[in-house]
C-alpha cells in the first residue's frame, strides 16, 4: 500500500507479467525498475512537467486523480493508480488537453509518450515506489 512520500527522487518498480528466464523455459516475474521523481507537495504537483522538454523516467503526482497538459511541450503517457498502486488506466495525452478525473485514482504517474508500454505499465499491473534515502 502507498505510504506518505516526500518530494524528491526514487525508483518505480513495475511488477508486470513474467518472462522466460532462459534456463528451463519457466516463466518468472521480472520487475522493471524506472527512475522516478516524486511530486507530493502542492507546489511540486502544480509544476509537474510544465515547461520541460522531456523527462528521464517517470513523475509521480500524489495525491492526484486528474491532470492537464496545458502549457506542456511534449505528449505524455498518464497512468492512474489506485490507493494500492494498481494501475486503473493508461492514456496518452497531447499538449493542451484536460484529462478526465478517475474516481478511484489516488496517484497519477506521468512519463514521455510511448514509454509506459515498454515498461509493462497497463491496467491491472501493480507498481511499487521506493524513495531514495
Amino acid at each position: 500500500m502507498a505510504g506518505r512520500w516526500r518530494d524528491g527522487r526514487g525508483r518505480l518498480i513495475v511488477h508486470g507479467e513474467g518472462a522466460e528466464d532462459g534456463s528451463d523455459g519457466a516463466v518468472v516475474a521480472v520487475p522493471r525498475v524506472v527512475p522516478l521523481e516524486l511530486a507530493t507537495s502542492y507546489r511540486a504537483r502544480t509544476k509537474g512537467l510544465l515547461g520541460r522538454h522531456g523527462i528521464d523516467g517517470a513523475l509521480l503526482l500524489s495525491p492526484a486523480n486528474s491532470i492537464h497538459t496545458f502549457r506542456m511541450r511534449i505528449p505524455i503517457d498518464v497512468a492512474y493508480l489506485d490507493r494500492h498502486l494498481r494501475v486503473l488506466a493508461v492514456v496518452t495525452m497531447r499538449p493542451g488537453r484536460l484529462g478526465r478525473p478517475r474516481l478511484r485514482s489516488r496517484h497519477v504517474l506521468e512519463a514521455a509518450a510511448g514509454v509506459m508500454a515498454g515498461w509493462g505499465v497497463r491496467a491491472g499491473v501493480r507498481v511499487e515506489v521506493v524513495e531514495r534515502e
